[in-house]
């Protein structure tokens, strides 16, 4: 029985994570439960799992939730930063699935490690930010690390059975998100309303911005390069329209292995959860012959800036990519908001990235200086950039 522990439970992520744990009471229990601000679902979450503990962004929204739980509840209620730290180490916790969005996910996930916790991670912010240090702390207390994400779940699966000195690189599908055929003019005047419709995936408000800019893909990318100890020049990137295929290995001998299913989160989600094994679950079966085609393209660079900006991050190194996420959160924060058009995305984190010198990532304290650094110059490029008309 893994005792796990949710951060992000009312996510995209954490309403599948508790399908599962739901369908396989024999194998999970969620002990802990953390969300953000929506405290009708958590209260109906609490109500079906009764976990021992939960915590919320903020006090009051603690007392809101304290107010409205039902007499008999025992669950203690937490709250803020240290809310969610406390719920990533608790005693009764084995697992964490650390599915909370942006960078606000990184320090419960790094306390859960020097915790001793083992980790399912689909917060991909934490491992671009300090990677390093998450791979080595993880290394020190012999516990596990594992990737949710569809693509790196992909690319676990097919490295299976071979030794990784055989790899010669890896392959990274992308969807290309809701605009892969839009004209670059036409890229100008998109809403953020247009990016909330993407074609396959059911994702959260900030990752389906980064989908339609790439920046996801290009996060992926530097979450890869610390997951699975590559160099940045042995990650490819295709767009994949069908997401069928979710991510491939290529061997010195010019052998592909692929990782395919239906584009549905449970898989990677239970496979982190259930490794080495697969468990049955109650997906349809993938239907190749219903599909028909499957095409691969190379992504344009020139309409998809930020995955440049994002690999150039991964390649330099140190702190930049915790400078590029930061820059990032910013950018797609006032996007949403209409203060920044949508083409004015990449220039925003550009002009950050190149008023930060780099320097090396070797504890927490440096990761969080240069998260801060990174989004206070962020706003003050903020305020010089006209929205696009």
């Amino acid at each position: 029985m893994k005792r796990i522990s949710l951060l992000g439970s009312t996510g995209s992520i954490g309403r599948n994570a508790l399908k599962i744990i739901k369908h396989n009471p024999d194998k999970y229990r969620a002990v802990a439960l953390s969300a953000g601000r929506n405290i009708d679902l958590l209260l109906e979450q609490i109500d079906e799992f009764r976990p021992k503990a939960v915590s919320v962004l903020d006090e009051d929204l603690a007392n809101i939730l304290r107010t409205r739980l039902k007499r008999n509840t025992e669950t203690e209620v937490y709250s803020g930063a240290e809310g969610f730290r406390r719920m990533a180490t608790l005693k009764e916790v084995d697992t964490v699935i650390s599915a909370m969005t942006g960078a606000a996910g990184l320090a419960p996930t790094y306390a859960a490690i020097e915790a001793g916790k083992d980790i399912a991670l689909a917060n991909k912010e934490a491992m671009v930010m300090a990677g390093s240090l998450i791979m080595d702390g993880v290394k020190n207390k012999k516990q596990t690390v594992l990737p949710i994400d569809s693509e790196h779940s992909a690319i676990l699966q097919s490295l299976q059975g071979h030794p990784r000195e055989d790899v010669r690189r890896i392959i990274l599908t992308a969807s290309g998100g809701p605009f892969r055929d839009m004209p670059l003019e036409d890229m100008e005047k998109v809403t953020p309303q247009q990016t909330q419709e993407h074609p396959t995936w059911s994702m959260g408000r900030k990752i389906n911005v980064d989908s339609a800019t790439l920046m996801n893909k290009g996060l992926e990318a530097i979450e890869a390069k610390w997951f699975f100890g590559l160099n940045m020049d042995q990650i490819d990137i295709v767009i994949h329209p069908q997401s069928i295929v979710h991510s491939m290995v290529e061997y010195k001998d010019g052998s592909v292995i692929a990782q395919m299913g239906v584009p549905n989160m449970i898989t990677p989600i239970s496979y982190a959860l259930s490794y080495p094994h697969h468990v049955e679950n109650h997906l349809s079966p993938l239907q190749l012959d219903e599909i028909g085609t499957l095409s691969f393209e190379k992504p344009d660079r020139n309409r998809f800036k930020c995955l440049d900006l994002a690999l150039q991050a991964g390649r330099i190194g140190g702190s930049m990519p915790t400078v590029l996420n930061a820059a990032n959160e910013i950018a797609v924060d006032a996007f949403l908001e209409g203060r920044l058009g949508f083409l004015q995305i990449p220039m925003l984190i550009e002009r950050t990235m190149e008023a930060h010198t780099a320097y090396d990532i070797d504890h927490i304290e440096g990761v969080m200086e240069a998260d801060s650094w990174a989004r206070q110059r962020a706003e003050e490029a903020l305020s010089s950039l006209r929205i696009s008309q």
